[in-house]
C-alpha cells in the first residue's frame, strides 16, 4: 500500500519503522530536515520536507493516489486539516492523531465531514491501559479481546512458584483452571511453546484465559489479591488527566506530585478532589517525606523516561507492590527488562498498534481480515483477534490435522459466549472469534496466513 505519514516525531517514526517491515510504500513528511535525513538513513522510506497540511506538499507526496495518509503532528488542528486535504485530494483513508479532549469529545460528531477513518488519542489510551492494569495489580500487563471475554495477562514466574520446572501440559491441573501459556520470554528471546516445554522460574509468561477465571489464576499462583486503593502519580500530564479522573470515579484515592507550581496549581483546580503537591519527586529523601509506602501503587508520568525509570524503581526497592512506568524509548524496555519497574506503558507503541492492526485490516479486506492487535513481551509477539466466516479455510477440521506456520498459535476460541481454550481436538466454525498469537516478526493480516500450504494432515 502506498502509505503517507505527516510528522516525524516519536509516533510517527515508530508507525513509518513498522510498516515499512510490511512492505508498504512510505512517504514521510516534515519540517525538519535533521528528522528526515535519519529517517533517511535508518528507515526504507521516501521522505518530502514540507507543511503537511499544505495542498502544494500533499501534491508532491501524490496523496491523491494514495491508500492511507497517517496525520501525527504535535498540533490536532493541524492533523485534522491534513486529513480533510488529503481526502479531498483522493486519499481512500486518513487517520489523525487527536490529544485535546475538547476534540477528542466530539471527534465522532464530526469523523463524516472530516472524511476520517481513525482518530487516535495516545495519551488516553495510556491512561486506559493503566487503568486496566492496576484492576488486577499482580499482572504486568493485560490484553483484552472478543468484548473483554477473554484476557491475556502477562506475570513473572517467583522463585517458588507451583509452575516452576513444571511441563506446559501440566499447568492447567496445577492452577485448577483450563488456561493456555502461549508465549515465554527467557534470557530476551520469545517462544511460542508446544506441551512439553519446561517453565523455569524467572520467566516472564503470558497466559490465555476467560476474564471470569482471572481471579481464579491470581489465588492458584498466591499472587497479590490486594485491590488498590491509593494510587500515588508523578507528573501532571495529559496521560494524569484522563487516569485520574478514572480513578477518583471509581473510588480511589489520588495524591500526585508535580515539579511545575502552575502547573500543579491548574491541576488541583481541575480535580479538588486529589490531592496534588508541588515539588520534585526525584530528590533524595522526597518521596519518604510524602509517605510513598503508605500508596497500594506509583505511577511514574513524567516526561523524562530515565526519570520515570529511576522513581519506579527507587519505589519498588522501598517495597511498594505496584509500580507502572510511562515510557516513549523502545530501547528501555530492552536495557530495563531485567530490572524492577514494574507494568510499562508506551503511549506511542499503543497508538502504533491500532494503526497497524486498522491497515493490515484494510489490507486485506476479507471478512476474517484481522479485528485486533496487542504486541506482548515488549513487542517481541503479536496477540490478534480474527472472526471465522464461511470463507476461511480448513473450518470443521481437528486442530490436530492441521499445520500452521512456525511460531503460531491458536491461543483462544470463542464460540456463542463460550470462551473455548483449545486443544487438537478443537475445530474452528464459522462465527467463531479467534486469537492467534505468533512472533513479531510474522505478519499476519488474516487466517489464511497462520497455515502452511499444504495445512491438512492425512
Amino acid at each position: 500500500m502506498n502509505i503517507i505519514i505527516v510528522g516525524g516525531g516519536k509516533v510517527g517514526i515508530s508507525i513509518a519503522e513498522r510498516l515499512s517491515y510490511e512492505d508498504h510504500n512510505i512517504t514521510l513528511i516534515d519540517t525538519d530536515t535533521d528528522v528526515l535525513t535519519e529517517a533517511q538513513e535508518t528507515l526504507d522510506v521516501l521522505t518530502i520536507e514540507g507543511n503537511g497540511a499544505a495542498i502544494d506538499t500533499l501534491r508532491r507526496a501524490d496523496a491523491g493516489k494514495g491508500d492511507v495518509l497517517i496525520a501525527m503532528t504535535d498540533a490536532d488542528e493541524k492533523n485534522l486539516l491534513c486529513c480533510l486535504s488529503a481526502k479531498k485530494l483522493g486519499c481512500r483513508h486518513t487517520m489523525a492523531r487527536v490529544r485535546d479532549p475538547q476534540y477528542s469529545r466530539h471527534i465522532q460528531f464530526l469523523r463524516d465531514d472530516l472524511g476520517l477513518a481513525m482518530a487516535v488519542n495516545p495519551e488516553h489510551m495510556a491512561a486506559n491501559e493503566i487503568y486496566r492494569i492496576i484492576q488486577l495489580p499482580s499482572f504486568l500487563k493485560r490484553d483484552s479481546f472478543d468484548k473483554g471475554r477473554v484476557e491475556l495477562v502477562e506475570m513473572k514466574i517467583a522463585e517458588g512458584s507451583p509452575l516452576d520446572g513444571k511441563k506446559l501440559y501440566e499447568a492447567s491441573g496445577i492452577l485448577g483452571l483450563r488456561v493456555l501459556i502461549c508465549a515465554v520470554e527467557r534470557d530476551d528471546t520469545v517462544t511460542i511453546p508446544n506441551g512439553s516445554f519446561t517453565l523455569r522460574a524467572g520467566d516472564r509468561i503470558t497466559v490465555t484465559a476467560a476474564r471470569i477465571d482471572l481471579a481464579v489464576l491470581v489465588k492458584s499462583l498466591g499472587l497479590m489479591r490486594q485491590k488498590i486503593r491509593g494510587v500515588l502519580i508523578i507528573g501532571c500530564g495529559r496521560i494524569a488527566e484522563y487516569l485520574t479522573d478514572e480513578l477518583l470515579r471509581s473510588g480511589v484515592s489520588v495524591k500526585v506530585i508535580e515539579k511545575d507550581r502552575a502547573r500543579a496549581e491548574e491541576f488541583q483546580l481541575r480535580f479538588p478532589r486529589a490531592l496534588v503537591i508541588n515539588g520534585n519527586a526525584s530528590q533524595r529523601g522526597f518521596l519518604e517525606s510524602e509517605g510513598v509506602d503508605n500508596f497500594d501503587a506509583v505511577i511514574t508520568l513524567t516526561g523524562v523516561d530515565e526519570e520515570n525509570l529511576i522513581i519506579s524503581m527507587y519505589c519498588s526497592h522501598m517495597g511498594i507492590k505496584k509500580t507502572v512506568t510511562k515510557i516513549d524509548r523502545n530501547e528501555y524496555l530492552r536495557l530495563f527488562s531485567d530490572r524492577d519497574v514494574g507494568s510499562v506503558v508506551c503511549p506511542k507503541e499503543l497508538t502504533a498498534n491500532e494503526i497497524i492492526r486498522y491497515i493490515r485490516a484494510i489490507s486485506n479486506s476479507g471478512e476474517d481480515s484481522i479485528r485486533a492487535l496487542h504486541r506482548l513481551v515488549d513487542g517481541k509477539a503479536e496477540a490478534l483477534e480474527f472472526l471465522v466466516t464461511d470463507a476461511t479455510p480448513h473450518i470443521d477440521i481437528p486442530l490436530s490435522r492441521l499445520r500452521f506456520k512456525q511460531n503460531v498459535l491458536i491461543a483462544c476460541i470463542t464460540r456463542s459466549n463460550q470462551v473455548i481454550i483449545p486443544n487438537g481436538n478443537d475445530t474452528l466454525h464459522p462465527g467463531d472469534t479467534v486469537i492467534v498469537v505468533t512472533t513479531a516478526d510474522r505478519t499476519v493480516g488474516d487466517l489464511r496466513d497462520i497455515f502452511e500450504r499444504d495445512a491438512v494432515r492425512n
